[in-house]
C-alpha cells in the first residue's frame, strides 16, 4: 500500500524521469574478498506504488517500509546468486500479525511482492521462509527464525544459516541499498566494522571490479490466462464455483492484482482441443 503520507513521493516522481528498471551492480572488492551488490531502487519502488494505486491498497508506514526493504533485499540476493534461479521469501510475523511476501527471478529479471494482513496464522515466533527453485531441480527450502521486523537485519541471520557465509545489508542515501557478502578468506575485521558511510564509498576507497550488472523491474507477469489453469478442477462443474453468479473475482497470490473470471472463461476448451467433437 501507499505510505501514510505519499504526496512528497509522487511530487518527487513528477519532477524527474524515473528509469524503467533498477540497475543492480555486482562488484568484487579485491583484497577484502567480499562481494558488494548495490542498486538505486527508485524505479522499482515507483512501480510498486503505481501497482498499489492500481489495486486500491494503502498501507501504514510501519508495514510499507519493511515491504519495500524485503523487495530490495531479495533483489540484491538474487543478483548475488547464480542465474536461472527463482526465489520466494515469506516472513510470518507475530506482531504485527502479517505476512510479507516477495518473489523474483534472475532469468526474467523481475521482482514482485505483497502483504497479507487477513487470515494470517499467528506463529509462536517470527520466521522467514525461503524457497529457491531452478528448472529441473527440486525446490530448496530454508526456515530462519528472525528476532526483529527489519528485513535488513534478517539478512545477517539468513546468510549465516542458509547461505553458510556472512552477509550484511545496508540502507544508503535515498532509495539505495547494498548487500555485502563474504567470500572465502574474506577480511573478517573489515567486514564486521563496515559502516554505511564506508559502504557508500567502497568503489572510491577500495580496489574493486564490476563483475556484472542486472536490470530488475517490479513486475509479476500475472494474467487471466495464467490464473485460469488453477480453476481446471471446476471446468466440468462451474455451478459449484460460481453458484448463482455469472462471474467472480480472483486475486493474484503473488501481487494481489484482481481479475474478473466468467463462466465462459472456466468452461472454454483449452487451446488445441476440438470445441465441436464428432459424435
Amino acid at each position: 500500500m501507499l505510505s501514510s503520507n505519499p504526496k512528497p513521493f509522487f511530487s518527487h516522481m513528477s519532477q524527474e524521469i524515473v528509469a524503467e528498471f533498477a540497475k543492480v551492480e555486482s562488484i568484487f572488492v579485491r583484497g577484502r574478498n567480499c562481494l558488494l551488490v548495490r542498486a538505486d531502487f527508485t524505479p522499482i519502488f515507483t512501480d510498486y506504488y503505481l501497482h498499489l494505486m492500481d489495486i486500491g491498497e494503502r498501507h501504514p508506514e510501519t508495514l510499507d517500509t519493511p515491504m519495500k526493504e524485503l523487495v530490495a533485499m531479495l533483489t540484491l540476493h538474487l543478483t548475488a546468486r547464480p542465474w536461472a534461479e527463482t526465489i520466494a521469501w515469506t516472513a510470518n510475523l507475530r506482531a504485527p500479525r502479517v505476512n510479507f511476501f516477495a518473489t523474483g527471478s534472475s532469468t526474467n529479471e523481475y521482482i514482485t511482492g505483497r502483504l497479507f494482513t487477513e487470515d494470517v496464522r499467528e506463529p509462536d515466533r517470527n520466521f522467514l521462509y525461503a524457497q529457491t527453485t531452478m528448472k529441473g531441480e527440486k525446490p530448496r527450502l530454508s526456515t530462519i527464525e528472525v528476532q526483529s521486523t527489519s528485513p535488513l537485519e534478517w539478512i545477517r541471520h539468513f546468510y549465516d544459516q542458509s547461505e553458510q557465509r556472512p552477509g550484511r545489508a545496508f540502507k544508503l542515501d535515498d532509495d539505495t541499498f547494498a548487500l555485502v557478502a563474504a567470500q572465502p578468506d574474506f577480511d573478517e575485521e573489515w567486514f564486521e566494522n563496515l559502516t554505511n558511510e564506508e559502504v557508500a564509498r567502497i568503489t572510491e576507497i577500495e580496489e574493486t571490479k564490476v563483475l556484472e550488472t542486472r536490470k530488475f523491474k517490479f513486475d509479476c507477469g500475472c494474467s487471466v490466462e495464467r490464473i485460469l489453469p488453477t480453476l481446471s478442477a471446476w471446468r466440468e462443474k462451474p455451478e459449484e464455483l460460481f453458484e448463482n453468479d455469472d462471474q467472480l473475482q480472483l486475486q493474484c497470490p503473488r501481487c494481489a492484482k484482481k481479475y474478473i473470471i466468467t463462466r465462459e472463461d472456466v468452461t472454454r476448451p483449452k487451446q488445441g482441443e476440438d470445441e465441436s467433437p464428432e459424435q
